[in-house]
């Protein structure tokens, strides 16, 4: 009887050691979480808004964290990496992302394959990155998708993939994914053109204050393509847009302001006419 409790007591001991290690790990993962998640990866809690970069105060928390929490998440692993990049310990990083996109992080596989393309860490090899990017777009990562197309120079080899593949992660609101989309759905490019699903688009990304999305979007109201002509908004689109560094919205505004063009005998481009 006595060695039957001692056994009951011994189990129970091993039960409640366990439920302590198991919320320690959970605790570390929320601590990872909180320094380390990075904005776009599908394996972040929705509760979790993330970090485009680790903030230097944060990141001897975030190795510390999430290294202690990647034995049991692949999402701990690739923060690890990120951590351990953001501290420029880029041997330590790609370790870490190798073993989080064996594990099938498609996020993991974006930072590798941007590792490949840049030569950054790794020897440069733009068939390993563009590989990589593919893993990721098919396993529905927004960045693998517009990184593929970045890799392909803007000319996927297969543009009606690519197109279903952006089309995915446009549908899980990933503003890049969106606005990729919707100059694919503008040009006609991998399906038919559809101006008025690709202003569609570009409002959902403006929304989320993608510079090129808004930058298009001005494009579209001062020219009342897709939908109605609104030289007011199209002005309030670029400003926004110039605002987040588009150069492309910074012209646009120059040209309103001085909408004469001066050229020479030659034809040749002198300057604008202010007003």
């Amino acid at each position: 009887m006595r060695k039957q409790s001692a056994t009951i007591i011994a189990v129970g001991l091993l039960i409640a050691l366990s439920v302590t290690v198991a919320r320690a790990q959970s605790a570390d993962l929320v601590l990872c979480d909180r320094v380390a998640a990075e904005p776009s990866d599908p394996d972040k809690p929705a509760d979790v808004k993330g970090v485009a970069e680790i903030a230097r105060s944060d990141v001897a928390i975030a190795i510390k964290f999430c290294k202690s929490a990647s034995a049991a998440s692949r999402r701990a692993l690739y923060q690890l990496g990120r951590a351990y990049a953001a501290n420029r310990q880029m041997p330590e990083a790609i370790a870490a992302y190798r073993k989080a996109a064996g594990k099938g992080s498609t996020s993991a596989m974006v930072e590798l394959g941007v590792i490949y393309g840049t030569g950054t860490g790794l020897p440069k090899d733009e068939a390993q990155a563009r590989a990589l990017f593919t893993r990721a777009a098919e396993g529905g990562n927004a960045r693998g998708v517009t990184n593929l197309a970045a890799v392909s120079n803007g000319a996927p080899a297969d543009p009606t993939k690519t197109r279903a593949l952006l089309a995915k992660a446009a549908e899980a609101n990933a503003p890049a994914a969106q606005y990729q989309l919707g100059v694919m759905m503008a040009d006609g490019v991998g399906g038919p053109q559809d101006d008025v699903g690709a202003r569609a688009l570009f409002e959902k990304a403006a929304a989320q204050d993608h510079a090129g999305a808004l930058e298009r979007l001005g494009a579209f109201a001062e020219s009342g393509r897709g939908g109605p002509k609104d030289p007011g908004a199209a002005k309030t689109y670029y400003e926004k847009a110039a605002a987040l560094g588009n150069a492309e919205a910074r012209a646009a505004l120059k040209r309103a302001e001085c909408p004469y063009v001066i050229k020479d005998k030659n034809g040749k481009f002198v300057t604008n006419l202010c007003f």
